[in-house]
This record gives C-alpha cells, sequence and structure tokens, in this order.
C-alpha cells in the first residue's frame, strides 16, 4: 500500500491520508469544502451545493495530482448532513462528473465536521 498527499488539495484536517493506492485502485478519503489554496485548514462556510463544488475540485485537484480525471472513479459515497440538500447537491455532483457515471451511495448523516453540509470520498482505479 502507498500512502499519498499531495499540495495539489486542501490537507487532511487529520490523522489520515488523501489517497491509500493498492495496485490499481485509489482511496480517496472523504474530501470537505476547504479551499485548497488556503491551507490554514479553513472550512468554507457556504449552503450545500456550494461546498458540494469545493468538495468536488478538491478530489478532482487528487485525481490530476496522479494523472488522472474524474472518469477514473469509479464509486463515491455522499454524505449529507440534511437529506434534502441531495438535489442541489446532485446538480453539482452531474456537472463535475459530465457524463460519467459511477456508482454511488448516498447517506444523510446526523452531523458532520464543524457543521459542513457534504462530504465525499470516492474510489478511483488508475486504469482508464
Amino acid at each position: 500500500m502507498e500512502l499519498i498527499n499531495t499540495d495539489k488539495a486542501a490537507k487532511p484536517v487529520g490523522p489520515y491520508s488523501q489517497i491509500a493506492k493498492v495496485s490499481e485502485l485509489l482511496f480517496i478519503s472523504g474530501q470537505l469544502p476547504i479551499d485548497s489554496s488556503d491551507q490554514t485548514l479553513q472550512l468554507f462556510d457556504g449552503d450545500a451545493a456550494q461546498q458540494a463544488k469545493l468538495v468536488l475540485q478538491n478530489m478532482k485537484n487528487l485525481l490530476a495530482s496522479q494523472g488522472l480525471s474524474m472518469n477514473a472513479v469509479l464509486k463515491t459515497t455522499v454524505f449529507l448532513a440534511d437529506i434534502n440538500d441531495g438535489p442541489k447537491v446532485n446538480e453539482i455532483y452531474e456537472q463535475a462528473f459530465g457524463n460519467h457515471r459511477p456508482a454511488r451511495s448516498t447517506v444523510a448523516v446526523s452531523a458532520l465536521p464543524k457543521g459542513i453540509a457534504v462530504e465525499i470520498e470516492a474510489i478511483a482505479t488508475t486504469r482508464t
């Protein structure tokens, strides 16, 4: 297993790696709405759609650091603090993935770190 951290996306806010690579699979840690250009780890305080846009940009940046695009994503898990934000997040999610439709689970949770609205993790492949 190779543990990967890059300055191309927001730093982890805890004791974990951004990506764990095993063979051809990349396990991408849950991405938070943190502006990767602001390494102070300040969470973005916008609505769920704005947060989802930043979360997915961080995911794109992580994939790009490995020479990959969003088309490498096989599966995502979307965590929502309020399931009613689903339609807003879906709109941003669809824009981020275009015609690519990875498998996905969406889960409503009682709370996310520091009161954020959305977090997304992914499994991707280096074989495209």
